[in-house]
């Protein structure tokens, strides 16, 4: 139970001092703290929660959304694409560091055990889901990537370096008087309510995005769409430091599931064949899935005569839909699959429905935060600053890897500082900690924020006007006060009440700086009515804020640096920053002038129209033994295989499934055999966390015989889901041959069927892949069909018998495979014939097969398709006909494709024709 607490003496601090301090336990600040740990630097990681469990990662991820894997895309492509989405508005030097750093960081992740999605031949399954590049890689097993983190930052050798205090949260960041620099923070602890006091030679500021600005539309404080203890702590420290933060009119926005603040997840569903459509099943997004335009057609179109909007889902096959719910259900959200369930809904027979989520601030995800170069260095010295709360636009988790990265790199030149800390900022900072204690039966934190957040609905959410935001002002303005009279009595309302002082002023700063930006710009991210046209003479320009020496919230337009990738949509014209000043507010005391009779308005011109909760711990059981609480004891200090073999022997299975567990998190040397054992306990309980423990670690597992003997014996378990397993470690560490894979096609499961065409796959064994096409389950057949495409040398022949499958799910996937497989002129007539069968699936895949038929056999087989009814026959043609784009027919048959009535058609047509010229 909390306890009342009483104000501390300031002078009675605890106070900790290290060379580097990072604030916030999540994607960037974990790496931040391992790199600068391994440059020999001394860390300290403070968490308001608990590492294990903090951070947007911590909440699930199905996939790196920005994965520059040479081979399938290019870091100047990328660039350029991010450019475009942000509207102009990049300091592309932040984003090429993503790009050119990011697949370093990919395969440093997996050294540590995330894994990737991987074709059989270990080549890295990137999808195309945004129309101008492949940049989407999956995770498999995305869920587990904090645990992962987390047993690195557990590591022997980091625990010598690192120091990770949970239940820490500073309040603002201490800088030296004379210089301005950096020098520690203050806080205070969220159990005990300690003030904390911290010296440090470089702060890294790593606390995530505001996603507690907006209120979402069920008016649950904690139900947003972003992580909820993201309440923008480093953006209101950054500010009270003296750091420039940059682009924060730029709002995040995003599409969500109705009544159930989770993504939407178009991305993920799209390379299954799934769509954002309209209730008549129209596409309509025009725009790439990158921009806040997206957004602005996703609004337009929610709120006309064809709204609502759906994510469908409810025309694919069986199988692909399981393979959705899959991720969706388990990577992303896991409570996802309850929330439908609880409405009767299924993706098989209904489509879910989609709706927009609350604003908030996120540099990941659209452009605002800090303002950082490309070092993460903020503008005072010593202080960086880190993932979702940098402005490195559309950043995501790969990016918030690589500038954690850098952030720790580049601190970790600093020692530790020993001067005296500046007594008023300490005493200030004490204040609005200790402040609702003085106070404790004031207003409550619940009922202050909530009136916050409904203004920021009411008057910053867009689309904007001046008027509104003009109000927003006044009304944060007058809460300063309410916000200070807020009462507490234990550490965890000091905590929230903390927060709630941070999102005023994130909601303050959101709503000045969009009443400075006088123009619209990235669709809906900044609609203002008023100012509704993009001024790119004006405007092409980043909007700095940062507090004046008096304390006012002042602004500047800063030119964007010349690009390092040219971008021919843009032309930023340079010149030197233009000093605004303080926002002018629009008069709204009164409707109109006060000495004036209300007028009648002008003819419109012509053709005008939950709280923190205790979270549930790993392995409990409804009755806990002693042997269980001993191990979980146990775990954090990363015992070897010599202490948990014990507990993998234990008769109770709950234990066995905990070590299991714990065994996933360490990894300690024998992980893999040991785990492969478990593969046959007696417990299905255990056997499912040691197949979820081996595909979890088997990108660091070593492929030793030892390991490949065990996974072969667990080849002979009647739990289909083990020997499933079992089959793909196999695979993946190459561990086994075509003769072992060939005898799983015998496997009465599906499931194992399947997994061992992949495997075959992965060692070339076309001849064994050719004879399961025979298999009489429809989706082993199109796993061969796909198989017989990805092999190192893919030839057409064997293919044959699946061309003519009465399935139209097998026929089609085999005529898309000889796209890979080449496709000479006696397959071309087969796949043109075909381009006229009754089911779409297959007519989709003939069009896919002639991309690689010779031009004068493709482009005229190609160009009446243009006119078929489904459009994905329709995509899968202009597709191909850009292939054949130098064949002048193809470019003929492209532009009519231009006023296509499907928005995903027109927008692969509209490329393919600037690709032609």
């Amino acid at each position: 139970m909390d306890t009342p607490l009483t104000v501390p003496d300031p002078a009675d601090a605890t106070e900790l001092s290290c060379d580097v301090l990072v604030v916030g336990g999540g994607t960037a600040g974990t790496m931040a703290a391992l790199t600068a740990a391994e440059r020999g630097a001394s860390v300290l990681l403070l968490e308001k929660a608990h590492v294990r469990h903090s951070g947007a990662l911590a909440m699930g991820m199905d996939g790196v959304n920005n994965a520059v894997v040479p081979g399938r895309a290019e870091p100047d492509d990328y660039v350029a694409e991010i450019t475009r989405a942000n509207d102009g508005l990049v300091d592309q030097s932040t984003v090429r560091q993503t790009a050119t750093r990011g697949f370093a960081m990919v395969r440093r992740l997996e050294s540590y055990g995330v894994k990737f999605e991987k074709d059989e031949h270990g080549e890295y399954a990137v999808r195309q889901v945004h129309r101008s590049g492949s940049y989407v890689l999956p995770m498999p097993e995305g869920k587990d990537v904090k645990k992962v983190l987390y047993r690195q930052l557990r590591r022997r050798e980091m625990r010598e370096r690192i120091r990770i205090e949970n239940r820490v949260m500073p309040v603002r960041v201490l800088t030296h008087p004379d210089d301005g620099r950096a020098v520690g923070v203050a806080g205070l602890h969220t159990r005990t309510g300690e003030f904390v006091l911290v010296r440090a030679g470089a702060v890294i500021l790593a606390t995530g995005a505001c996603g507690r600005l907006g209120l979402p539309a069920s008016g649950y404080l904690y139900g947003t769409y972003e992580n909820p203890t993201n309440a923008g702590d480093g953006y209101a420290m950054a500010y009270h430091a003296g750091a420039a933060l940059t682009g924060i009119e730029c709002f995040q926005v995003n599409p969500l599931i109705k009544d159930y603040n989770g993504p939407a997840c178009a991305y993920v569903t799209n390379p299954f064949g799934g769509y954002q459509v309209n209730r008549h099943g129209e596409r309509f997004v025009e725009s790439d899935y990158w921009s806040g335009q997206m957004m602005a057609e996703f609004a337009a179109e929610l709120a006309s005569d064809r709204g609502p909007v759906y994510l469908k889902l409810s025309h694919l096959p069986e199988e692909t839909v399981g393979a959705v719910e899959s991720i969706l259900h388990t990577t992303e959200r896991p409570t996802r699959g309850t929330f439908h369930a609880g409405r009767g809904h299924d993706y098989r027979t209904h489509d879910i429905e989609m709706h927009i989520s609350e604003i908030g601030l996120c540099g990941g995800h659209s452009a605002s935060g800090v303002r950082v170069d490309a070092h993460a260095r903020t503008t005072v010295p010593r202080l960086y600053a880190a993932g979702d709360l940098a402005s490195v636009p559309h950043n995501y988790m790969i990016g918030a890897f690589v500038f954690g990265d850098l952030a720790g790199e580049d601190a970790a030149r600093y020692t530790a500082y020993e001067g005296e800390l500046d007594r008023q900022q300490v005493l200030d900072a004490h204040d609005l900690v200790y402040r609702p204690l003085r106070n404790p039966a004031g207003p409550p934190q619940p009922q202050v924020e909530y009136k916050l957040r409904r203004f920021v609905n009411d008057y910053v959410a867009p689309p904007k006007t001046g008027a509104k935001l003009s109000l927003a002002v006044e009304a944060f303005d007058r809460m300063s006060g309410e916000i200070a009279g807020m009462g507490a009595r234990t550490a965890h309302e000091l905590m929230r009440c903390a927060e709630v002082s941070f999102i005023r002023d994130c909601a303050e700063m959101a709503a000045r700086a969009s009443l400075a930006r006088t123009e619209s710009r990235w669709g809906l991210y900044h609609e203002r009515l008023d100012h509704p046209e993009r001024d790119d003479a004006g405007w092409l320009h980043h909007l700095d804020l940062r507090k004046s020496p008096s304390g006012a919230m002042e602004f500047t337009a800063r030119p964007v640096e010349p690009y390092l990738v040219p971008v021919p949509e843009f032309a930023p014209p340079g010149g030197p920053e233009r000093h605004l000043g303080e926002v002018e507010l629009v008069p709204v005391a009164t409707a109109g002038p006060r000495d004036a009779a209300p007028a009648a308005r002008p003819a419109a011109p012509p053709g005008k129209p939950e709280a923190e909760g205790a979270t549930e711990v790993e392995g409990a059981t409804e009755a806990a033994s002693p042997r269980l609480l001993e191990l979980l004891g146990l775990v954090e200090e990363s015992p070897g295989l010599d202490v948990l073999g014990p507990y993998l022997e234990d008769a109770d299975p709950a234990v066995r499934a905990a070590a299991v567990t714990a065994l996933g998190e360490t990894a300690p040397a024998g992980t893999g055999p040991a785990l492969a054992a478990r593969l046959r306990d007696a417990s299905p309980r255990v056997r499912a966390a040691a197949a979820a423990a081996l595909r979890e670690l088997v990108e660091v597992l070593p492929a030793k015989p030892v390991l490949g003997d065990g996974l072969r014996e667990a080849l002979g378990v009647p739990d289909a889901a083990v020997r499933a397993a079992a089959l793909d470690v196999l695979r993946a560490l190459r561990l086994g041959d075509a003769p072992l894979y060939a005898a799983a096609l015998g496997d009465a499961e599906v499931e194992v069927r399947a997994g061992a065409v992949r495997a075959l796959v992965s060692v070339d064994a076309v001849a064994e892949l050719a004879r399961a096409a025979a298999d009489p389950a429809r989706e082993v057949r199109v796993a061969v069909a796909r198989g017989l495409a990805a092999v190192r040398d893919p030839r057409p022949g064997p293919l044959a018998p699946l061309l003519d499958d009465a399935d139209p799910l097998v026929g089609g996937a085999a005529l898309a495979a000889l796209a890979g497989t080449g496709c000479p002129p006696e397959y071309a007539a087969r796949a043109a014939a075909a381009l006229g069968a009754p089911a779409w699936q297959v007519r989709a895949g003939a069009a896919t097969a002639l991309r690689a038929a010779p031009s004068a056999l493709a482009v005229p087989a190609l160009a009446p398709v243009l006119a078929d009814a489904n459009a994905d026959v329709r995509k899968a043609a202009v597709l191909s006909l850009l292939a054949h784009r130098d064949d002048p027919a193809a470019g003929a048959a492209l532009a009519g494709a231009a006023d296509d009535p499907d928005a995903d058609v027109r927008a692969y047509a509209a490329r393919a024709a600037h690709a032609i010229r």
